[in-house]
Parts: structure tokens; C-alpha cells; sequence
């Protein structure tokens, strides 16, 4: 299976997904923490998190899948939402606890 196809089955077979550095429990970066940290302040309990150190062909994989330089890196229901920049955005614009609120 291409790196691509992983990819795509784990966005896609999955309703929240965040490429990471690290694990939930143990963020490798602070960019991945506070992802974390907001997934969880949404009332998301169920996160599937892909540890992008653990697989150097994931990690420039999601950047290509995604077209996005960075990571953390979050997909809801299959879409591309951002980084934690972004994320952080949304989530003070009340937008990301909307599309979460399904998950939660």
C-alpha cells in the first residue's frame, strides 16, 4: 500500500484526525500539545492521532496529501481543516466546537 493510500484510509476511515508529532498523552512539540488541548476542550473523546516520527514517509506523506508545510495537521469527517493555528482560530470563533459538536 503507497504512503498516500494510508493516508487516505486513515482520514477517511476515521471521524477525527490529527498527524502529530508525538501521542495524545505525550506531545513531541508544543504546536501538537495545544492541538491536543483543544480537540479535548471541544469534548472530543475519541481522537485517532498519527505519531509522524514513528514514520518519516508519513510525515512528508501528510504534507503532500494535504498540500500544508506543517504539522499538527487536523481532518474531521475526511476534510483537511489546518493546523494549530488554525485550529486555535476556529475554536475562538466558537467554529471548530460546530463541527465537532457531532463527535463530542
Amino acid at each position: 500500500m503507497s504512503t498516500h493510500q494510508q493516508i487516505d484510509d486513515l482520514v477517511k476511515g476515521n471521524p477525527v484526525v490529527l498527524f502529530m508529532k508525538g501521542t495524545a498523552q505525550f506531545p513531541q512539540c508544543g504546536f501538537s500539545g495545544r492541538a491536543v488541548q483543544i480537540l479535548k476542550a471541544c469534548g472530543v473523546s475519541q481522537i485517532t492521532t498519527v505519531n509522524v516520527l514513528e514514520d518519516p514517509a508519513i510525515r512528508q506523506g501528510i504534507k503532500d496529501y494535504s498540500n500544508w508545510p506543517t504539522i499538527p495537521q487536523l481532518y474531521i469527517n475526511g476534510e483537511f481543516v489546518g493546523g494549530s493555528d488554525i485550529m486555535m482560530e476556529m475554536y475562538q470563533a466558537g467554529e471548530l466546537q460546530q463541527l465537532l459538536a457531532p463527535k463530542a
